[in-house]
């Protein structure tokens, strides 16, 4: 059992850095020794925040509403969230889709002065009022937490008045990590708090919690599930188009398993510590090498290591010869990738399959975990660049124009204006992740390369707002 309880800001735990640009080969021999300090950029050019990942986490939840206790540009950034969330009702075969319920309490001057907490009492009211919800998220944000509003206090009084509804404050104020994946755990350390309670429930044998974030699309959500469920596991599928029945059902659980490798990786932790639900806490299953990696993770927790062996070999022949397809496609082609810390990894593992040569590795934060992937990579990648940034496009910008890569794997708006061939990896419409997922990410990636008009159409009628002396700069001048 663990001595101290996670305060959910990642940077609480030693070792974890954010600001940092070097040859990978340098990084790990500088981890080792214990040498990488903690740095700062003396210029940032946004950052994702805490609250986008919170929101995000929990916002196709069934019979949900959520509150945001901040001024209205707070909530501009679930754009993203929402349209994974209405996409993913149309996968789901919903034929009537609805967006997610969010209030905003529209926090402005007068309340920085004279408080929030009437806002917030009133959008609950409303929340109660025009839907009754079984769940009430009240988010708290960077606004409301310079002014102070206690959101425990205030939910705990409307707990007393709307019975029928769970009220779950989630403390995500923007300013407490500049690591944006603190924002999950924020969200599930609540969860924990004010719904499961740490009530213990007897175990429910072959069901297996999985965990996936917004950008998982359903075709991943169904290979992981077959996956599972051909070492005999039933799926709780949380919380992503979840319900608070579900939720629920968590400590009930056999064992525990994430599809991220940053998304509830701390939640299970405490999920041991509080429930004693074992986890596999590996890979991100992205590629060959991970997807294995990652289905003998839960096999082991499970005691199915036999079983998960002889699948991982049928599997093996059946998508092998047309692995082979797509690396006579792809082999050489020299790549940058960009994503989440589990994703721009695990991307860097799977254009091995396709022989491809990585230069270029972007990823929001640098820790024990990170370092383990890193080892693997520098094994199998000759000389490449990382830049450990939470997001930071004036640095990907100026590394992607000096490395000239033939590809770039990852988020691709800023890449795309250079005429390179781009292929998201952040894409929750389409598959990219178990063994089926790496056949079609593969033949995207091909086709992107084969098929580049649209970039280099778009790079002659679109420019990025850099100078061109800054091309020629530093690209981690700015990190102190």
């Amino acid at each position: 059992m663990a001595e101290k309880k996670y305060s959910g800001v990642r940077e609480s735990k030693p070792g974890r850095v954010n600001d940092l640009g070097d040859n990978s080969k340098t990084i790990e021999e500088d981890f080792k020794k214990g040498c990488l300090k903690r740095a700062d950029r003396s210029f940032a050019q946004g950052l994702q925040c805490q609250q986008i990942n919170s929101m995000a986490a929990l916002m196709s939840l069934e019979d949900a509403v959520f509150v945001s206790h901040s001024p209205q540009g707070c909530v501009g950034c679930t754009i993203m969230a929402v349209d994974m969330y209405r996409v993913g009702q149309a996968h789901r075969g919903i034929k009537n889709i609805k967006n997610p319920r969010i209030i905003v309490t529209n926090l402005d001057q007068k309340s920085v002065v004279f408080g929030g907490e009437q806002k917030l009492k009133q959008s609950v009211k409303k929340a109660v009022d025009r839907y009754n919800p079984k769940l009430i998220f009240i988010y708290a944000s960077c606004a409301s937490g310079i002014i102070g509003d206690d959101i425990d206090a205030i939910a705990g009084e409307l707990q007393e008045e709307y019975e029928d509804a769970i009220i779950v404050p989630i403390h995500c104020e923007g300013f407490k990590s500049k690591i944006c994946a603190s924002g999950f755990d924020a969200a599930f350390l609540s969860i924990n708090k004010y719904i499961l309670k740490g009530e213990k429930q007897p175990k429910e044998k072959g069901l297996v919690n999985l965990f996936a974030p917004t950008t998982v699309s359903y075709a991943d959500q169904l290979e992981m599930e077959r996956m599972l469920e051909l070492i005999g596991v039933r799926v709780n599928y949380i919380p992503f188009y979840s319900s608070l029945e579900k939720i629920r059902q968590i400590p009930r659980a056999e064992a525990s398993t994430s599809i991220c490798k940053v998304f509830a990786d701390e939640f299970m932790k405490t999920l041991w510590e509080d429930y004693e639900i074992p986890y596999s806490h590996t890979v991100m299953p992205i590629g060959i090498r991970n997807t294995d990696k990652w289905y003998r993770g839960i096999a082991k927790v499970l005691g199915k290591e036999k079983e998960v062996e002889e699948i991982i070999a049928k599997e093996h022949e059946r998508i092998e010869p047309l692995v082979k397809k797509i690396r006579d496609r792809l082999e050489g082609k020299r790549v940058f990738i960009c994503g989440g810390t589990g994703r721009s990894f695990a991307a860097a593992a799977l254009i091995d399959d396709f022989g491809m040569k990585l230069v270029g590795l972007e990823t929001p934060t640098y820790d024990d975990d990170a370092q383990v992937d890193i080892e693997y990579l520098n094994g199998i990648h000759k000389d490449f660049v990382v830049d450990v940034a939470n997001m930071q496009p004036f640095e990907q910008v100026n590394l992607v124009n000096k490395l000239k890569p033939d590809a770039f794997i990852g988020i691709p708006e800023w890449t795309a204006r250079f005429g390179i061939p781009t292929t998201h990896v952040l894409d929750g419409k389409r598959p990219t992740m178990g063994y089926d997922g790496l056949l079609y990410l593969g033949n995207k990636i091909a086709d992107q390369l084969e098929n580049p008009g649209f970039n280099k159409k778009l790079s002659k009628h679109v420019k990025l707002p850099y100078k061109e002396s800054w091309y020629e700069e530093d690209a981690f001048k700015y990190i102190v």
